[in-house]
């Protein structure tokens, strides 16, 4: 008899603290690649309550007004008029930016890594875009409360909001959605016992998780809402966020392994971020070409070396060839240079403030979701 077992994962809304500090510096980013597609950039965030600081290192001609890049994300995200503690308009953004350290200058300029360290890719063929589905979920009900909050389909909403989902599997395969948890920021006229729980329901659960998945009602206590009674004071006015803190939500959700290294606020050449996105199209290829069910690469690199330290690809006893072959394949596939990851993807461009929120995979509209390299891969394979 197959296994019976549950996963979990979660998620959180792009007002989050830590995804405000996220979205801020890939904002910057996208401001230097507008300006200087070979700009360097490395930076970070810290957001809290009537304040900004955002620092790093930065190697660039282009002309940035860091703290108006600062305020439009803020702006763009929903905190305007519904916290006088951190408002786009009033909050204090302080700048310590400095230039690019030459001894790292001179490894990238030479199109090596610009660090050193292990980055992951996983695809498993459980949903349609090759992602866990538990982490799926937990990003599509996120994803619904901004919406309903934007539209204005649950107009008290406020931007800050995390979600979890637990999923029952037996065996390898997922069987339903048995509890939901949806904690959310909202304005002081909601009452939290009557409609809330309902609109949350209707608005946010319902169009997401698909019906013959959903194993819990409305009524029942394995939906959760609010638990500890209500969420008035939110955003980095109740908690501070920092940029690269969700390096899980942003991944695989805990299912798969991570290196550790985060990506928001990253040029191309910092392999943490680049090297990650290479890795997962690889994966995903793999398991989109039929040659397993399930694949987890692992790609490192040394600082200043094009060339990585060393590739493995795992498939969990799901692989349709000899493992050497498949090594052998991703090799011939796949350049796991930084400039080759660069060229292949067109990194060089400001596309990474959609990154931000709701997870670096499993998304539509990214250049390493693509399976454009699934039929090559069964060409190849012998």
């Amino acid at each position: 008899m197959a296994r019976r077992w549950f996963f979990s994962s979660e998620s959180v809304t792009e007002g989050h603290p830590d995804k405000v500090a996220d979205a801020i510096s890939d904002a910057v980013l996208d401001a230097v690649l507008a300006q200087d597609p070979k700009g360097k950039v490395a930076c970070e965030a810290l957001v809290t309550a009537n304040k900004v600081v955002v620092a790093g290192e930065t190697r660039t001609s282009a002309r940035i007004d860091y703290a108006q890049v600062a305020r439009d994300t803020i702006r763009e995200i929903g905190y305007v008029g519904v916290d006088p503690t951190f408002d786009a308009d009033g909050v204090d953004v302080e700048v310590l930016v400095q230039r690019q350290s030459p001894d790292i200058a001179i490894g990238v300029d030479k199109k090596g890594a610009g660090d050193q360290g292990i980055m992951f890719g996983f695809a498993v063929d459980e949903t349609p875009e090759l992602m866990p589905l538990p982490i799926l979920l937990a990003h599509r009900l996120a994803e619904r409360l901004t919406r309903v909050r934007r539209e204005g389909l649950i107009p008290y909403l406020r931007p800050d909001g995390k979600t979890q989902v637990r999923v029952e599997y037996e065996g390898d395969r997922p069987k339903a959605v048995t509890s939901v948890l949806i904690s959310v920021h909202h304005d002081e006229t909601v009452d939290v016992d009557r409609g809330f729980r309902n609109d949350l329901w209707e608005q946010v659960v319902v169009p997401v998780i698909p019906p013959d998945l959903l194993a819990l009602e409305v009524d029942s206590e394995a939906f959760l809402v609010n638990p500890t009674g209500k969420f008035t004071v939110g955003g980095p006015s109740a908690d501070t966020g920092l940029t690269g803190r969700k390096v899980v939500v942003d991944t695989y959700g805990g299912y798969a392994r991570h290196g550790g290294g985060a990506f928001s606020g990253k040029d191309p050449t910092k392999v943490d971020r680049s090297a990650a996105y290479a890795a997962r199209h690889a994966a995903k290829n793999v398991v989109a070409a039929g040659l397993a069910r399930k694949c987890e690469i692992q790609i490192a690199y040394a600082i200043g070396r094009a060339e990585p330290f060393s590739v493995y690809v795992e498939t969990f006893g799901t692989g349709a060839l000899d493992p050497e072959e498949l090594d052998r394949l991703v090799a011939e596939v796949f350049d796991f240079t930084p400039q080759g990851i660069i060229d292949r993807f067109g990194l060089d461009r400001p596309i990474y403030r959609a990154t931000a929120a709701y997870g670096h995979f499993g998304r539509p509209g990214f250049p390493w979701e693509e399976t454009d390299a699934a039929d090559e891969l069964r060409a190849r394979a012998r």
